[in-house]
Order: structure tokens, then C-alpha cells, then sequence
């Protein structure tokens, strides 16, 4: 019983001070880190010994058991990176010889390429609120809504214009955006600035959002761009779930998140420009592997418009070879 205890007592004082040189050296954010936390507590419940006594054959194992159990590649790719740096960490504090993971390897999962909106229905949905007009005489007259609409439209045209994630969004201040220049900087993952254009139509956006943004905190004292009803910055969940309604009120069929309006951006601005650095520097993407999904994206478009047009793909298409 008191080996038991001194296991987890182990495995819980190394886990933590790992997490905390990721927060401190790494500066990796609450969501990152609670991700690892899940994956090493998983395997200090899988294990009876100590972190300095697994061995490779241990992780293959565990590995193997997520798998059958109906955890995807992908999932298991990231338990596999959780573990590796773990071990990675331990050898460098010199409280392990050697690192188990190496050599391991996930299986393969089918890659999933992201939604998107076409450019027309894009365009439909980030600009399908009221008239500038409009929103200024209701706000007159202290219609709340109409100036959280005004927000909606400033933040969907941002999304799509720039490309933001929604914590960038979320996490977006004042001093952050030059609509003089049209320019937005953003911290986005792993703590890395990028300075993005901002199109033209989401700066009209975001200055009649500016205009009215007092009556939801009229004290003026809060940095954040975007504001939640009673005058705090908004939610994540507040963002989605207002896209979600705004899209479900056009009739538009697909399920609408935020994100899919940052890859219906980098698809669009590929498809016309075929240029996949510029998309990874929009992105802020660290790899430009990461972004070479959305050359897969337009090839499926082209694919499709030649399959539409091409008449010898017309007779493919019939069975003909």
C-alpha cells in the first residue's frame, strides 16, 4: 500500500513540475497545458511503477490498448507527443537515462480536411446585418441588440477577413487594431505575434462597432474589442453560439463555427492567389505543413469544377474509361 502511494506520489510531483516549466519556459496556454496533464495522467493510472520505470514496451502497450479501445491517429499522435516531452524533460533534469518514446510511432488516420463556406456564402453571412444607418438610429434609441449585431458583423468580417482564431478574437484589445492602416496584431499560439491586413469591409465593420461600442460599457475602461452583453469581454462560447444562430437564420445547411470561417480565409486567398507562404504567414502557422492542407482543399475544388465542365470527365464520370 505504501508502494502504491509512493508511486502516484512519484508520477504527481513529476507531472507538475513539468507542466510548470511548460507554463514558465514555454508559456503555453491553461487549454495546452490541461491537455498534457491528461494525457501523463492517463498513463500514471495505465502503469504500477514509477515514471523513471516505464519502458518502451509499456507505451507501445498503452498505445495499442487507446487504439483498440477507438481512439483515432490523431488523438493518439497527440498522447504520443504528451509522453515525448515528458521523458524529453526528464533526461534533460537528469532524472532519466534514456527517453521510451523513441521510435514509437501512431497509426495513420485518414486526414480530415477542414469545412469551409464558399466565397459567396461567406460573404453572405459575415455581412447580413442591419445598414449602418440602421443600427446608429436603434442604438439611439438604446436597442441593445442592434449594437450586438453591429459587433457580430465586426467580428465575423474579421474572422474572415484575417483569418483569426477565436481565441485571438476573444483575446483581441484596443491598441491592437490600426484601422487607419488596416492592420490587426495578434498573439496567437505558442505565444507568437504576427501583424494581419484587415479588409475593407470588416474595417467599416469595426468602426461603426467602435461607435457604438459605450452602450455596452460605458465607462469606456476595458481594453477588449469584443464586449459580452452585461459589458465584459466576451465568451468563446458566446462567439459560437452567435455564429451558429446567425448562420441557422440565413438557412445556410452547414454547422458554422468560427474556425471554419479562418479555413474558408486561407482557402479563398489561396485559391487566388496560389501563394501557400502568404496564407502560413496569415495563419501565423509555425510549419508550413500545417498549412499545405488547404492546397488539398483547392484541388478538390478544381476537381470539381472540372469534373462539372470538362466533357471527357463528363464521360468519366458515366463509367466510361
Amino acid at each position: 500500500m505504501h508502494l502504491v502511494a509512493a508511486v502516484k506520489a512519484d508520477w504527481t510531483t513529476s507531472i507538475t513540475a513539468f507542466l510548470a516549466h511548460l507554463g514558465h519556459e514555454r508559456r503555453l496556454s491553461s487549454h495546452t497545458l490541461a491537455a498534457y496533464r491528461h494525457d501523463l495522467d492517463l498513463l500514471a493510472a495505465a502503469t504500477q511503477a514509477g515514471p523513471i520505470m516505464v519502458s518502451t514496451t509499456d507505451l507501445r502497450r498503452e498505445l495499442a490498448r487507446a487504439h483498440a479501445g477507438g481512439l483515432h491517429g490523431r488523438s493518439l499522435a497527440r498522447r504520443l507527443a504528451a509522453w515525448r516531452s515528458f521523458y524529453r524533460w526528464l533526461q534533460h533534469e537528469g532524472l532519466h537515462s534514456s527517453n521510451p518514446s523513441v521510435g514509437l510511432r501512431p497509426p495513420r488516420s485518414a486526414r480530415r480536411l477542414p469545412g469551409v463556406l464558399g466565397v459567396e456564402a461567406a460573404s453572405f453571412l459575415v455581412q447580413a446585418g442591419p445598414a449602418p444607418d440602421n443600427v446608429l438610429q436603434a442604438t439611439d434609441k438604446g436597442g441593445i441588440d442592434a449594437v450586438l449585431v453591429a459587433q457580430d458583423d465586426a467580428m465575423f468580417e474579421l474572422m474572415y477577413s484575417s483569418g483569426l482564431r477565436l481565441s485571438e478574437i476573444t483575446g483581441l484589445d484596443l491598441p491592437r487594431l490600426d484601422l487607419t492602416q488596416g492592420l490587426v496584431t495578434v498573439q496567437g499560439k505558442g505565444n507568437r505575434t504576427r501583424i494581419v491586413p484587415v479588409g475593407a469591409p470588416a474595417c467599416t465593420a469595426l468602426r461603426l462597432w467602435l461607435d457604438v461600442r459605450a452602450q455596452l460599457i460605458p465607462a469606456n475602461d476595458l481594453p477588449a474589442v469584443f464586449l459580452g452583453r452585461r459589458g465584459r469581454r466576451i465568451s468563446p462560447r458566446v462567439v459560437q453560439q452567435r455564429l451558429a444562430d446567425r448562420a441557422a437564420a440565413l438557412g445556410i445547411p452547414q454547422r458554422v463555427h468560427p474556425h471554419m470561417l479562418r479555413h474558408s480565409c486561407a482557402s479563398h486567398v489561396l485559391q487566388s492567389s496560389a501563394d501557400l507562404r502568404a496564407v502560413q504567414e496569415l495563419l501565423g502557422h509555425a510549419s508550413i505543413a500545417s498549412t499545405q492542407i488547404y492546397t488539398h482543399l483547392d484541388f478538390q475544388h478544381l476537381a470539381t469544377a472540372y469534373d462539372a465542365a470538362h466533357p471527357r470527365a463528363r464521360k468519366r464520370a458515366k463509367g466510361e474509361s
